[in-house]
């Protein structure tokens, strides 16, 4: 039976599955999604401070994604969208990112150089449809959680090859599945248009963004790596924006970014002072829970507003996002990079988890199996070829914790 409002064609499953419960298929997914391992381990990576830091209160990529999820759902259902087809792919969204965050994606991508390198929404998609235990056909492929492709193509974030990819703020490729992969793509992308993300990918997209604008911006002030007073007095405010800029990229002016940031710090909620206690910890929940609200709110009344009396379901619209409103997320991230990011003290930390990563998977690519976990060692195995036991090796360090990459690295010496 398809969902109300999508096709029998967006409920299929890349091996076909029948069930004799009366749950929705795309409830099916949702659940498959969070018994999965993969989720699970996001709970020790970092997402903007390492769950080695000592800070037990801050994010994680799990806490992240459930905070995502959270979002979209509520979004979705502004929008009359299926809120578990959405919930589904903000919860996958970050499955594929390594120890480390994005400096252990950059670390990975420059080991991997001769395979194509490595990206974070590439390895999710490998991941879902190969990688994470669920679901085997009779002659024993693995089809990884075996989503539906409504599901699947909501959890794409990039619905392009890498030999098409598109450049982030930072330079970094940014593409949706690895070569090897490619079936798996075809297959959930099976008659959408080129290059365009169905409107559930949006919403997951816009979610990624607030929760992460949002909550970085509060884990950065309780970890007073932001003070507010200093923020309202505008110390240093030019370089602050100069640097936020440099990582938002040019899709926003240093003026678009500072009349963002003087409406921000107009909300009547906004924090003038900090001082740790449970009052300011509660004023900056509000503040959190406020700003949320202002971002969704204005997305949601805006893409409805374009698209009055009509179905949006997966490529029937897009999201509006108002561009006052992307650029107040936008500064947001950006202040938070300036802080705590490209912080000069960080630096060494920084290199010394690329040399953890690039050293594990040099160390395990020359061990070969007994370097590697039982399934991946499986995987070495049956590799057709040394290009696909050098993506083995990068399967393996990519699902590692940040925990176990340095207590395996500490092993090495």
């Amino acid at each position: 039976m398809a969902d109300s409002g999508y096709t029998e064609a967006d409920n299929q499953r890349w091996l076909p599955e029948t069930h004799a419960s009366h749950r929705s298929n795309f409830a099916r997914d949702r659940a498959r999604l969070l018994h999965s391992s993969a989720l699970r381990r996001l709970a020790a990576k970092t997402q903007v401070l390492s769950p080695t830091a000592g800070m037990d209160f801050a994010r994680n990529r799990l806490t992240h994604s459930l905070e995502v999820a959270q979002v979209g759902r509520e979004l979705g259902l502004s929008l009359g969208l299926d809120p578990d087809v959405v919930d589904t792919a903000c919860l996958a969204h970050d499955l594929g990112h390594p120890p480390f965050g994005h400096n252990g994606e950059r670390a990975l991508n420059d080991w991997a150089e001769p395979i194509g390198g490595f990206e974070g929404n590439a390895q999710t998609l490998r991941i879902l449809t190969r990688l994470e235990p669920k679901v085997f056909g009779a002659d024993g492929a693995p089809y990884g959680l075996n989503l539906t492709r409504a599901s699947l193509d909501a959890s794409c974030k990039y619905p392009w090859p890498a030999a098409q990819a598109v450049a982030d703020p930072g330079g970094r490729a940014k593409y949706g599945f690895f070569d090897a992969d490619s079936a798996a793509f075809e297959w959930l992308r099976a008659q959408a248009p080129e290059r365009r993300r169905c409107i559930e990918a949006q919403v997951m997209d816009l979610s990624d963004d607030i929760a992460y604008s949002v909550h970085d911006f509060e884990d950065a002030i309780v970890g007073e790596y932001i003070d507010p007073a200093l923020l309202g007095h505008r110390a240093g405010h030019a370089g602050v924006l100069a640097k936020a800029h440099e990582w938002v990229g040019d899709e926003f002016t240093i003026d678009d970014l500072g009349a963002a940031f003087d409406r921000l710090s107009a909300v009547p909620s906004w924090l003038g002072s900090w001082d740790g206690s449970r009052r300011d910890l509660a004023r900056l929940k509000n503040l959190t829970s406020d700003l949320i609200g202002r971002f969704a709110g204005a997305a949601t009344a805006a893409t409805r507003a374009a698209y009055p009396a009509h179905s949006l379901i997966r490529f029937s619209a897009d999201v509006i996002v108002p561009h006052e409103i992307a650029s107040e997320i936008a500064v947001l991230k950006g202040i938070v990079a300036a802080f705590v990011m490209s912080r000069d003290s960080r630096q060494p930390l920084y290199r010394n988890q690329r040399e953890i990563l690039t050293a594990l998977a040099a160390t395990a690519y020359e061990a070969g199996p007994a370097a590697l976990d039982v399934g991946f060692a499986a995987d070495w195995n049956e590799a057709a070829d040394d290009a696909a036991r050098r993506r083995v090796v990068v399967d393996q360090i990519a699902s590692l914790t940040d925990q176990a990459a340095m207590t395996r690295f500490e092993a090495l010496r």
